[in-house]
């Protein structure tokens, strides 16, 4: 359950067409490297990282991305509500 696993993966964190649509939908983002935006966002020192079941969960400035640990692959970033 150790963070390290991510940040050590960093590299191989990718999404879908459909996954960067969702992201910026959800996040109101403005750019189209959504998933440079995520990297950021879980590399940062104050980000939250903790994993349940096959995914790792990622929160930071009210935001929560969703990274499947087997793929690597950002399901979905969505504002805490």
């Amino acid at each position: 359950m150790n963070e390290e696993i991510l940040l050590s993966s960093i590299d191989k964190v990718h999404t879908t067409k459909m996954g960067i649509y969702r992201i910026k939908k959800n996040l109101k983002l403005d750019t189209d490297n959504v998933v440079e935006y995520c990297k950021n966002k879980v590399l940062d020192k104050n980000c939250n990282i903790y994993k349940q079941g096959k995914n790792w969960y990622c929160e930071i400035d009210n935001i929560v991305i969703t990274i499947n640990s087997y793929s690597y692959t950002i399901i979905t970033a969505h504002i805490k509500r």
